[in-house]
Order: C-alpha cells, then structure tokens, then sequence
C-alpha cells in the first residue's frame, strides 16, 4: 500500500490518441473556453454597472455566471494541457486542487439554482412584500451561504482524499473527481466515500425538497390566480426551470460514469457524457437568460455597439 503523498503523479485513462486532429480539439475545446469566459464576463459587467439590473433575481444570475467562470477554470485549462499532450499525467496537487473546483462549482450552482426557487416564490406568490423579504442583508447572507458551505465541506473531502492509502494512480476520467480517487483506495477509502455520500445526499435531498416545495406554492397561486400572475410565473420559472433540467441532466451523465460501468459505450461519448455538467452549463446559462430577459439584452446591445 502507498500512501497519497508517496504518489508522484496520476494517470488519465480516459484520453486516446487522436494523432493530428488533437490540433482541431484543442481548437475546439479554447473556442468555447473563451465564448463562456467573454459571455459570462459580459453578463457580469452589465449587472454590475448598472443599477437598473441591481435587484435580487439579476443578483443571484450574477452569483451564477460568477461561479460558471469559476468552474471553467477548474476544468479548461487542464484539458488544453492534457489535450496537446503526449502523456496524460497531473501531479497530485494539481489532481486535488482541481478535484476541489469541480466539486465546490457543482454544489454552487446547485444552491445558487435553489435560493434562486425561493426569490421566484416570494415574486409570485407574495409580490406585495417582495422588497421587505427580500432584503439586501438576506440577499447578501444567502449568497455568501451558497459559497461558504460548499468551500468548507469540500475541505474535508480534499483532505480525507490525500490522507487515503492508494493502490494504484490510473483515474478513468479526463479530469480528478473524488469518487475516481477513493476507487484507488486500498483500506481507508470507506471514510471519504461515506462522507461524500452523506454531504451530497444531504444538499441534494434539501435542494430539491425546498425546490419542489416552492414550485407547489407557485403553480398553486397560478391556479387561482390572474392571466397577469401567470404570464409572470411562466416568463420568471421558465429560465431557471429550463437551467435546473440542463444541470440535473448533467450530473445524471456524470453520475452514471462514475458509479456504473460504461466500457461498452464509445469513448468519445464517456467522455462528452462526463463533461457535460461542467461545460454546457456555463454556457447554457448566460445565453438563456441572456436571450428571456429584454432588460439584458437590450443593455448588452448598448455596450457592445457603443450606444449611451
């Protein structure tokens, strides 16, 4: 048995030799690095200069294309190193740095889509005493929970991860991800597998409760309430609907590569189903809500042709 600190490095299993056309991937794959970087930037620089979109439902999407940046990062610039080279290797910091990224990014986003679930509930069901529930200290104390949580439990996974004894250093992924590291767990892996079980079943089964919850709450008031009530409720839920399914279905591909055997599915699909949540979603986000929301586009416009 060896123990983490005594592995020099990981292997990547999951990439093949593409011979000349890794020039066209790696094209790819920055093209669309830079289409999520510049979008997201975008979006972020609108909301944040102008004070018309300084509400809490353009707050939270700003809290969203933030941590898409975010989880870009953990996960691109690794790729396009790995892409161009001739041996798929990453040291073990680099392995438990990005391990660490990609997990904090699926439990932000994850949050972020749920309080996002309770701003629409309060709009909808209670828009009378929308600005005095959803106030700028609750705004403020929501978001740094949706960030806080998941940077400290994902502390505990990255050190019981590196404290793990290893019989082996081969991960089946393109990328480092807990569940690929416990699997090389000789004896001690139970710990950290048990605790990133409980953490995800715990934030998953709260988000999706509180989620479910709140859209009962919403279609009820749809229900009986006016033509106005529910224009609202389908112009509002739709986007946030529409991101929660495209992420869902995302972790459903990761979740399947992860704790299932997919020997017989082509490789090129295993590793397009396990990049799925991290990146569609940073994509999928900005150009959504960038095209539902008229306020946006129309201040979007404004600042790319120089209008005042």
């Amino acid at each position: 048995m060896i123990n983490s600190t005594d592995v020099t490095f990981f292997i990547f299993a999951a990439y093949f030799d593409s011979g000349m056309l890794k020039y066209f991937y790696f094209l790819m794959v920055l093209s669309l690095y830079i289409f999520i970087v510049g979008i997201n930037l975008l979006l972020i620089v609108v909301i944040s200069r102008n004070r018309s979109l300084h509400e809490p439902m353009y707050i939270f999407l700003c809290s969203l294309f933030v941590n898409g940046l975010y989880g870009s990062t953990g996960l691109f610039p690794s790729l396009l190193v790995q892409i161009l080279s001739d041996v798929h290797t990453v040291s073990p910091t680099v392995c438990f740095l990005q391990m660490y990224c990609l997990h904090t990014y699926l439990a932000v986003e994850f949050l972020t889509l749920t309080i996002m679930s309770y701003d629409r509930y309060i709009a909808i069901c209670y828009p009378l005493q929308y600005n005095t529930r959803m106030t700028a200290d609750k705004i403020a104390t929501l978001i740094a929970a949706t960030w806080l949580y998941p940077l400290l439990a994902c502390i505990v996974i990255i050190y019981l991860n590196s404290h793990s004894e290893l019989c082996g250093n081969t991960i089946y992924k393109v990328y480092c991800d807990s569940h690929s590291v416990v699997k090389l767990a000789c004896s001690n892996g139970y710990i950290a597998n048990m605790y990133g079980l409980f953490a995800s079943f715990g934030t998953i089964s709260f988000a999706l409760v509180f989620i479910s919850y709140t859209y009962l709450k919403i279609v009820q008031v749809c229900f009986s309430g006016s033509k106005q009530t529910k224009q609202k409720a389908v112009s509002t839920c739709t986007p946030h609907l529409a991101s929660l399914l495209n992420f869902s279905f995302g972790c459903f591909f990761e979740m399947l590569q992860s704790r299932f055997n997919m020997n017989n599915v082509p490789n090129m699909l295993r590793i397009f189903l396990s990049l799925y949540f991290i990146t569609f979603q940073p994509l999928f986000n900005p150009v959504l809500y960038g095209l539902q929301m008229s306020k946006i586009r129309s201040i979007c416009k404004n600042l790319v042709f120089g209008k005042i």
